[in-house]
């Protein structure tokens, strides 16, 4: 194979994402040939519309595999957390890159930490995930819907529509806009989404010879860990609209799962935490999915 077609999303995050892959597979390959091929999705073309009203982050690579699936492009960059973790006939999460920074962190005008806000303080954020564990820790804060890309979210807390907004860390870094961080939100107070930080390479699952020219961008140790915080949410039914958080590490051969579910308004709050071996990452995932079963989950779901 000297020729690969990558779909991918057209905003900057995604293009530098898209070009990241690149780069890495042509380390790894010289003598191969890769075409961007560009979309503007539905989920970047209504930003003016919450995407819990649209149909979910799904909107974000629905295109991308229309694209495999018709045979236009051979592999397609999806950030992790933005794909559903129901398979979609035909393809295969294939690669997963090593993990950046997975951490949520607070971009703010004025203050450094959260703890900090000021009463009643206006919050920036689109993810039920981010407004249910906010509410828990703050429930004075005020959460109003933000969403676009990267740029325009800081433009809108620049312009004073808000007096701080959440963010992924990774899409911050990736960019070079680290310095607008004002505070690294820890894990352990404040867990990010289901594979937040990960790129995920997809391709058609009949296609051997694409699998194999990307295997070489697998992290083993991340790809473990994405399947068992995958494997939460799938076992819980949940969608767009629950708060759902998942973060998994590996230390020699144990992995360690923490997630967590809750309501909207942060009033409940599930969590529970399990361990094993990193080779029965998925089987961990459903464990810990139990739990939060018997605890009430499902109540929680939509």
């Amino acid at each position: 194979m000297t020729q690969l077609r990558l779909a991918t999303r057209r905003s900057p995050l995604a293009l530098w994402q898209a070009r990241y892959v690149k780069q890495q597979l042509q380390i790894h390959h010289p003598e191969l040939s890769i075409e961007l091929v560009e979309f503007v999705t539905a989920g970047d073309k209504r930003t003016d519309v919450e995407l819990t009203q649209l149909g979910g982050k799904s909107l974000f690579v629905k295109e991308l595999q229309t694209a495999l699936l018709q045979q236009t492009a051979d592999i397609a960059v999806h950030s992790v957390k933005d794909m559903s973790v129901t398979p979609c006939p035909g393809l295969i999460l294939s690669a997963v890159c090593q993990r950046e920074d997975p951490r949520d962190v607070l971009v703010a005008a004025r203050v450094s930490r959260w703890q900090d806000l000021a009463k009643g303080a206006i919050i920036g954020t689109a993810s039920p995930r981010r407004q249910c564990q906010l509410q828990a820790l703050r429930p004075d804060l005020v959460i109003k819907p933000l969403r676009g890309n990267v740029g325009a979210r800081l433009r809108k807390l620049d312009q004073g529509d808000f007096d701080a907004i959440v963010l992924a860390g990774a899409g911050l870094k990736r960019l070079g806009l680290e310095q607008r961080i004002s505070q690294y939100l820890a894990v352990e107070e404040f867990l990010p989404a289901i594979g937040q930080g990960a790129l995920g390479i997809e391709c058609r699952s009949d296609d051997v010879k694409t699998q194999a020219v990307i295997a070489c961008l697998d992290d083993i140790i991340t790809h473990r860990c994405i399947a068992a915080e995958r494997a939460v949410n799938f076992r819980l039914g949940g969608d767009c609209y629950t708060p759902i958080g998942a973060y998994a590490q590996i230390h020699q051969s144990q992995l360690t799962l923490s997630a967590l579910i809750g309501s909207i308004d942060g009033s409940r709050l599930l969590k529970e935490t399990a361990c094993g071996e990193a080779a029965d990452a998925e089987q961990i995932g459903t464990v810990v999915a139990e739990k939060l079963l018997s605890r009430g989950a499902a109540s929680l779901c939509r």
